[in-house]
């Protein structure tokens, strides 16, 4: 084991001694690794990195969107508002369009 790797297993130890990874999100439940292994093998890093950074594709956030105005509309007596949501839906949705469009 070379110094480095030993300085890091006693900074690892040391934190936990000092309680530090006693609150960190999803302690004691199993890891859902579903969507890793759903990602091809050289994309895998790469969406962790991303997921873990808590960014969204904006393609993924405009469904979102799109899906909670229709959730919206559904629910929404007014004519006038109904009419505008449908507005919003059809601009998010050419957004989309044209941004799934795009070259790759």
């Amino acid at each position: 084991m070379s110094n480095f790797d030993k300085l890091v297993e006693e900074k690892i130890k040391e934190a936990m001694d000092n309680g530090q990874f006693d609150n960190l999100p999803g302690k004691g439940k199993p890891l859902d690794l579903g969507d890793y292994f759903k990602a091809p093998p050289h994309l895998r890093a790469g969406y962790s990195l991303l997921k873990n950074a808590n960014v969204v594709p904006a393609e993924i956030q405009l469904k979102k969107e799109i899906e909670a105005l229709k959730e919206m509309r559904k629910t929404n007596k007014d004519e006038n508002k109904k009419s505008g949501l449908t507005k919003k839906i059809n601009e998010k949705t050419t957004e989309l369009n044209l941004l799934l469009e795009r070259p790759r």
